[in-house]
């Protein structure tokens, strides 16, 4: 009886302690249904936290991740994830996105910042940090890690495709032994990858420079100062992102060849100044579209200080009329003039988005009321986009749909990041979009609503593209190929 009531403790004793550490287990259950897992606060990691938990609302980004690693996985090296960021990210992000089977309620992704140790960045879990600079740290850390990687096909590549049946172990070179695989996934640049356009054109003879091209991987947005009586919304940003702007005192070489061709010969010409107009527009879109609204201002003081104002944003966005188009020449013109009415309209409808004019007009256009300032009904829709609300832009090319939403709350000196992200599709149909949106601060998540999530004062937005139908066939033929 004795050796009876001493087991009897230990095991009440075993499943007190049970029950303290991990809780009931139908609450468990219940807590975690329809929900993602939350992520342990390392100290002052809720940057890291709120970003991983936005890069995991984004399909695109993951299946490049799978696509990039494909390469790791002929290493039979066990400590390969602890070498490679891409490797690292991809466990993350999956297993926020729930496509890894996980009991954890909460991870630890403090393998993250010890694979960026690695790659020389110094970042300290007990410092509070931006999500946005971390953003660039991790496009940039892939880029190099991308960059390692061999791009040049070598003539012993030609030689193993004529001949599958020789093993790439069995093809080496004369100098270095064995040669690198080859893989074309290494070539494709990741989903937030981008390029702006840049150009400037001569007010006097309106000759126009060489389109200069940037890369970016986050369009970083000032947020301009607020009309009375007017709500500030994301076409504000973004139109004041690409206004033109006039920059005097450049040398015109076309004046001046001009002005040359007007003198005698042998009589030496100055170099021309005039006033150019500089206009800057987005060459290339990318698939997963990060927008930052930059909220630091400073005083009069030199303090900083933090714009609390709200941005209205919506749950789709239409970008077409900030993209690049090459301008039409005369002879151009002329054949477009020549063709058939139905082509003729199908072409002028993208050129009519290049004009200058359409990238710098009022605040009162209807392209405003798209991106930004609707009504509350058109807020609280959710699923399809409502393309008759706006003939002019019924088939939008690119078109963008929210994934994630990034708040910063407090001042310029401390704060908290939360997230706003869609939920992950249900595993029987998994290229669904879901219309349920979570509320997630380190490891608390909890269900919200659109019109919270609308509410709510973005620092990060996350987009994704919306293909037509033409466009997935297009993509899938391109593919094929």
């Amino acid at each position: 009886m004795k050796n009876w009531g001493v087991i009897g403790g230990i095991a009440a004793a075993l499943a007190a302690g049970i029950y303290v550490l991990w809780g009931p287990i139908t609450e468990r259950k219940k807590r975690r249904k329809g929900l993602v897992p939350g992520l342990l606060n390392l100290g002052n990691t809720c940057f890291m936290n709120s970003l991983l938990q936005g890069l995991s609302a984004c399909p695109s980004f993951i299946k490049w991740l799978e696509e990039f690693t494909a390469q790791y996985k002929t290493d039979q090296n066990q400590s390969t994830e602890h070498r490679y960021l891409s490797l690292t990210l991809l466990h993350l992000l999956r297993a926020l996105s729930c496509q890894e089977v996980t009991e954890d309620d909460v991870l630890d992704a403090s393998c993250l910042l010890e694979v960026l140790r690695m790659y020389r960045w110094q970042i300290s879990s007990f410092e509070e940090q931006d999500a946005h600079e971390l953003f660039h740290v991790l496009t940039s850390s892939l880029e190099d890690e991308r960059e390692r990687q061999p791009r040049v096909t070598h003539l012993f590549d030609v030689h193993s495709l004529e001949q599958p049946e020789i093993t790439q172990k069995q093809i080496s070179c004369r100098t270095r032994g064995s040669l690198p695989p080859m893989s074309n996934h290494w070539k494709s640049q990741h989903p937030f990858h981008g390029r702006l356009t840049s150009n400037m054109v001569c007010k006097h003879c309106e000759h126009q420079s060489p389109v200069r091209y940037d890369t970016f991987d986050s369009l970083s947005l000032s947020i301009p100062a607020a009309m009375w009586g007017r709500p500030m919304t994301l076409d504000h940003c973004l139109h004041h992102f690409i206004s033109s702007e006039s920059v005097k005192d450049v040398v015109c070489d076309n004046c001046t060849k001009i002005q040359a061709e007007g003198t005698l010969q042998g009589q030496s010409i100055e170099n021309q100044k005039t006033t150019f107009v500089k206009q800057l527009k987005l060459g290339k879109l990318p698939q997963c579209l990060c927008i930052h609204l930059q909220r630091l201002s400073w005083s009069n003081q030199g303090t900083p200080l933090k714009r609390h104002e709200h941005v209205q944003f919506n749950e789709f966005l239409i970008m077409d009329i900030y993209k690049y188009h090459i301008p039409v020449h005369k002879s151009s013109q002329n054949d477009l003039n020549q063709k058939n009415p139905e082509e003729k309209t199908s072409e002028t409808k993208d050129r009519t988005a290049a004009k200058p004019s359409d990238a710098e007009q009022p605040c009162s256009t209807k392209s405003l009321f798209m991106n930004g300032a609707c009504s509350p009904s058109f807020l609280m829709s959710s699923g399809t986009f409502p393309l008759t609300v706006f003939p002019e832009c019924s088939s939008p090319v690119y078109l963008y749909r929210l994934m994630a939403v990034v708040v910063h709350h407090g001042d310029m000196h401390s704060g908290h990041f939360v997230t706003y992200r869609r939920s992950p599709p249900s595993p029987k149909n998994p290229l669904s979009i879901s219309n349920q949106w979570l509320w997630i601060s380190d490891d608390t998540v909890r269900k919200a609503s659109l019109q919270e999530v609308l509410s709510s004062s973005a620092y990060l937005l996350f987009y994704e593209r919306v293909h037509s139908r033409v466009q997935h066939q297009s993509l899938e033929l391109r593919a094929e190929e």
